[in-house]
């Protein structure tokens, strides 16, 4: 009989596979079988707010996806570069011939944060009729509108944080009178869309 000391290898990945397993059936015997049909108990109240915001989130993610996909690859930095100063090139040179043509005009100004937003505002108020001459029938766009407004809206959410005070106020200001414009203009709309009450019937 040797002295030697007898020793067995044991593959410890068999052993925590068959633990794992065993762990499984035990929760599966232990679980409560699922209803098979309508139940008087509590049930399951899914959170509409959270689910429409996933939803929201999820096509919000597609519609990225699907942009990227149809987009070239971006310009590199130097591309980037070289182009922006040949349109500062141009746009100089079209400042000359203006006032070549026209020596008692200024500078023309420079476009900041706030033009863009004046635009969209604008642009917005006009299809909703603003501006319209007196005793003209405005002419409304309100699709038109609601594009412009919501435009706005992104702007304001884009930017939110990366705006000075005044900007951010300005920005704010244009969406709240747009949107109560638009509101207005709808509200009108549906009063005079609404059918007229059926006549009394006669006794």
């Amino acid at each position: 009989m040797s002295d030697t000391p007898k020793f067995e290898v044991i593959d410890r990945r068999k052993l925590k596979a068959d633990e794992e397993k065993e762990g499984r059936q035990t929760a599966e015997a232990a679980a409560p079988p699922e209803p098979t049909g309508p139940s008087a108990g509590p049930q399951l109240v899914v959170n509409e707010a959270k689910r429409d915001a996933a939803a929201q989130k999820s096509a919000e993610a597609a519609a990225e996806s699907q942009l990227d996909s149809g987009l070239p690859e971006p310009p590199t930095a130097a591309e980037s570069h070289e182009q922006k100063a040949a349109y500062d090139a141009s746009a100089q040179r079209l400042d000359d011939l203006i006032r070549a043509q026209n020596p008692g005009a200024g500078p023309q100004p420079v476009v900041g944060f706030e033009h863009l937003v004046q635009q969209l505002y604008v642009t917005a108020m006009l299809q909703m009729g603003a501006g319209t001459q007196e005793g003209q029938r405005p002419r409304v766009d309100i699709v038109g509108a609601r594009s412009s407004i919501d435009l706005l809206g992104i702007l304001a959410e884009k930017t939110r944080g990366n705006l000075s005070p005044s900007e951010d106020r300005v920005l704010q200001s244009v969406l709240f009178e747009a949107r109560m414009a638009f509101l207005e203009l709808t509200s009108m709309m549906t009063v005079q869309a609404a059918p007229p009450p059926p006549p009394p019937a006669k006794k």
